[in-house]
């Protein structure tokens, strides 16, 4: 019987390219998954399978265990937490005649383009750009996106769930609105005033950050600022990570990737005292002890850094360079300077720019609502041809292997 037959689903990406076309987070793309839907009998593949109707989505799903790095914290501490959304629109690809509750297929290949939103959205979830793919050590936060295929046959369903790693090209460190230069000033007791100036804010692994700084005395109070000796400078890089954002009880956690320390042990001059410091970003190797570089779990792209500057439903990921002035005979001045952390170093983020201009082109003969797709090929068990299809034909009752 056919309708006992159960359906093999496979998704496959266009020739020689991945799922993903464009590049999420920039517009002008069009991003978007392209591919088809290729249904065929599991057991015995000349046997017909029963198919009411074909579905597909992408789904984006999201884990949180802050917990989950101290193993007493692991037990004791709140369980994981999970969120799974939809992205974008779900398609329906095949339904079988009306009046009929299934029709019986030998073969189906459906080809298939889901746009992914790229509009910021506000507060409608499903319009806003979906963050990157990304696992935290220890689990502590993920977001991990799968292609669902929902496959009904009659009266029960079937769903396939594939991978799809997704990365973000809205923060390249490349682009100019990153390249404009930041200033921040900050003062404690009104005696020193710390300036500090970032010629660009967005890095990646292996950037070398460059802070111009500078210290000047409150020219109305002299006669204390005078008093005033610059111990040292220092300047760390700290991850803010925010568990449940949105939620009632947000938890933040703030690591330190990196601190340099710069002595200076001067009186502070009436002029003031300038300076600058650097730092280059700390990057993950992606070797092992062997040297060899492992392949990325289905999920989740290799990248060069731990993590990013991303914003999620359930966590969001922050990055300061904290610049501190250490006095004496005034207080000490710190100052926190948001900065935007891109997977990608900067040259590579200069070599993706040529790519970027050219999906652009491409997209801009796209019309999203109606994508030109190619046709689908549909074999049923009534079509006369429908063996010659899978390569066999019948020769006295006995199917045969077809030779033309």
């Amino acid at each position: 019987m056919a309708d006992k037959v159960s359906a093999s689903v496979r998704v496959s990406g266009p020739p020689n390219s991945s799922f993903l076309v464009g590049y999420p987070g920039i517009s002008a793309t069009l991003p978007r998954i392209e591919g088809k839907v290729e249904i065929r009998p599991e057991q015995g593949y000349t046997a017909p399978v029963a198919i009411s109707l074909v579905r597909i989505c992408l789904q984006r799903r999201e884990t949180i265990h802050p917990a989950a790095e101290n193993v007493a914290k692991r037990h004791l501490g709140t369980p994981r937490r999970d969120a799974t959304d939809l992205v974008g629109k779900e398609l329906l690809l095949y339904r079988c005649a009306t009046g009929r509750e299934t029709e019986s297929v030998m073969a189906m290949d459906l080809p298939f383009v889901l746009f992914i939103p790229f509009g910021r959205g506000g507060e409608e979830t499903n319009r806003r750009i979906p963050p990157a793919s990304l696992q935290l050590p220890s689990r502590t936060a993920e977001t991990y996106y799968e292609l669902v295929v929902t496959v009904q046959q009659g009266q029960w369903a079937k769903k396939v769930a594939f991978p799809v790693p997704l990365q973000r090209y809205d923060t390249l460190s490349t682009f100019g609105m990153y390249n404009r230069p930041e200033t921040k000033v900050a003062t404690v007791d009104s005696i020193v005033t710390l300036g500090i100036s970032l010629p660009r804010w967005s890095y990646g692994p292996t950037d070398p950050i460059t802070v111009y700084i500078k210290l000047a005395p409150n020219l109305d109070w002299m006669a204390k600022a005078r008093k005033v000796t610059i111990n040292k400078l220092t300047l760390a890089i700290e991850e803010e990570i925010t568990y449940n954002p949105e939620g009632d009880e947000p938890t933040k956690k703030v690591n330190r990737l990196h601190k340099q320390v710069q002595t200076v042990n001067t009186k502070l001059p009436e002029a003031g005292y300038v300076t600058n410091m650097g730092v280059v970003f700390p990057h993950k190797d992606p070797r092992d002890s062997n040297g060899i570089v492992r392949r990325a779990p289905p999920a989740f792209p290799n990248y060069a850094v731990t993590s990013f500057t991303t914003s999620s439903t359930l966590y969001k990921i922050e990055f300061f360079l904290s610049i501190k002035a250490h006095l004496t005979s005034a207080r000490d001045i710190t100052l926190r300077q948001p900065i935007v952390i891109c997977p990608m170093d900067h040259q590579a983020c200069k070599e993706e720019m040529d790519a970027i201009e050219q999906a652009a082109k491409d997209a801009s003969s796209i019309d999203p609502h109606n994508p030109m797709l190619p046709a689908r090929h549909i074999v049923l068990a009534s079509d006369p041809n429908a063996l010659a299809t899978l390569g066999l034909c019948m020769v006295g009752g006995q199917k045969k292997p077809l030779i033309e």
